[in-house]
């Protein structure tokens, strides 16, 4: 296996190769350890505007590649990212503090979404539609968009990034992508690598870390036709806002305060379990993560029971230690925010059953109970380890407190009966619904995303991607002469 040498990376951009950043550097630090994992080289508006121009440039050129050296490199820079995994894996553990297992499929996800923008290549490319002169003929054509901007996250920051620079490098675009600084290697020097290996042209993928001052600039970029940005709610409303401005096509991929339903009938192995893993799968620092668990009354104590029992065994602690079940949070700063709400919360009403404290990034699995509709753990994301629990008594009531959020993206609904769930979730206001299953699921091919608060209905995955790189071209052609 091909070892990957992060050192020509280390304080840099990737814009035609390796180079200084005019923004200068910043350190990496692990959430887990504290240790120092490299340095991330920091873009300013120069680099910005050198990146795009450039963009430009070798998109003119790759976008007129045939269909099948476009579906090679996509091809062999999945194969990159196989020879290289065992370095990518350690660097998501160091960089955000997963957990290895969190880690290894993160990396099978960013190879099947190079995979499946490989595949990409060969869909239908457009239509043939009627003309009023039969000898004319009307074609609808797919043409690249041009150069696609793409922020990205700290959570997941190595599938949250290349879910959207595979497939708009795939469809002919070039990509400017700028990861968070406290994951620059994960999400975006990785990235670099593989489609440097796979021998992408030169230009037509720019990595340029930042904060949000070189989110705003890639945004405002005149260089830049598309922006795809995944992050907070908050952050998603100005990026909409100033794309919107500029009249820019936005995919917005937001937060989420995901409902789990688990009705009386359900079965509650089966849903504990999958409740468990909504909650506290990576320190409940997932957009997809189960937010509110909202279980029938009949059943709700011996839910509660069983799950405080399971977080008892959890062990918090170093990512690289092999008995850590519970990792850290990214940063100080997240576990007091998560506190603040835990804390608001009981003042609001709720019952700590388990947990409610941090040492430092450290933060204790959390269950509370008597959680109610107008309470802070219940309307907010919370992005930590808590389980927040709503007791309800009817269909009807159980339907009102999920949909009660201005988030829309994930829910899951347990109960032996499918056919009542799938009736349930045909009202459920969401992007994706799991009946007996977590509210964490996705795959390369499918229709990721939500409404609401998570988004503005935009959709990453299989030929849904399509929509999002690509605008359509009205081409007429007679075909008689004279």
């Amino acid at each position: 296996m091909t070892r990957w040498d992060r050192s020509e990376a280390d304080g840099r951009i990737f814009s035609d190769g390796w180079r200084e950043a005019g923004g200068g550097v910043l350190p990496i630090v692990s959430p887990g350890d504290g240790s120092t994992v490299g340095r991330a080289g920091i873009a300013d508006d120069g680099d910005v505007e050198r990146a795009g121009r450039r963009a430009v440039a070798a998109q003119a050129e790759w976008g007129r590649a045939s269909y099948r050296t476009r579906a090679d490199v996509l091809h062999r820079a999945a194969e990159a990212m196989r020879e290289i995994r065992a370095d990518v894996e350690d660097v998501l553990i160091r960089e955000s503090g997963s957990l290895p297992g969190k880690a290894r499929h993160e990396v099978d996800k960013a190879i099947d979404e190079l995979v499946e923008a490989a595949g990409l290549v060969t869909r239908s490319q457009g239509d043939i539609l009627p003309v009023e002169d039969p000898s004319t003929l009307g074609i609808a054509r797919r043409i690249p968009v041009g150069v696609v901007g793409v922020i990205a996250p700290w959570n997941a920051p190595l599938m949250l990034a290349i879910r959207s620079v595979a497939p708009a490098i795939a469809l002919g675009n070039a990509v400017i992508v700028k990861p968070d600084v406290k994951t620059a290697f994960s999400g975006g020097a990785a990235i670099a690598e593989a489609f440097a290996r796979a021998g992408l042209p030169d230009g037509v993928l720019h990595v340029l870390p930042g904060g949000p001052e070189t989110g705003e600039a890639v945004v405002r970029s005149p260089h830049t036709n598309v922006i795809s940005f995944t992050g907070s709610s908050a952050a998603g409303r100005r990026v909409g806002e100033v794309a919107g401005g500029l009249l820019k096509r936005v995919v917005l991929e937001l937060g989420g305060n995901n409902a789990f339903i688990v009705m009386a009938d359900a079965d509650l192995d089966h849903a504990v379990a999958s409740g468990l893993g909504g909650s506290f799968r990576h320190q409940g620092q997932i957009c997809m993560a189960t937010g509110r668990h909202l279980v029938h009354e009949s059943i709700a104590d011996e839910y509660v029971e069983r799950m405080r029992a399971a977080t008892e065994r959890m062990r918090l602690g170093d990512p690289l230690s092999p008995e850590t079940t519970l990792g850290p949070l990214i940063t100080v700063g997240q576990a007091e925010r998560v506190q603040g709400i835990v804390d608001a919360a009981v003042a609001d009403g709720a019952r700590i059953v388990r947990g409610g404290t941090h040492e430092g990034v450290f933060y204790q699995p959390t269950i509370l109970d008597g959680v109610t509709s107008d309470n802070a753990a219940f309307r907010q994301e919370i992005f930590g380890p808590v389980a927040p629990i709503t007791r309800f008594s009817t269909e009807e009531e159980a339907l009102a407190l999920a949909n009660a959020s201005d988030y829309g993206l994930s829910a899951a609904i347990h109960s032996r009966d499918v056919a009542r769930a799938l009736g349930f979730a045909s009202r459920l206001r969401a992007g994706m619904v799991a009946v007996n299953g977590q509210t964490i699921y996705d795959a390369a091919h499918i229709p990721m995303g939500g409404i609401g608060a998570s988004g503005n209905g935009g959709r990453h995955g299989g030929h849904w991607n399509l929509d999002e790189f690509t605008y359509w071209q009205w081409v007429t052609v007679p075909t008689i002469s004279g």
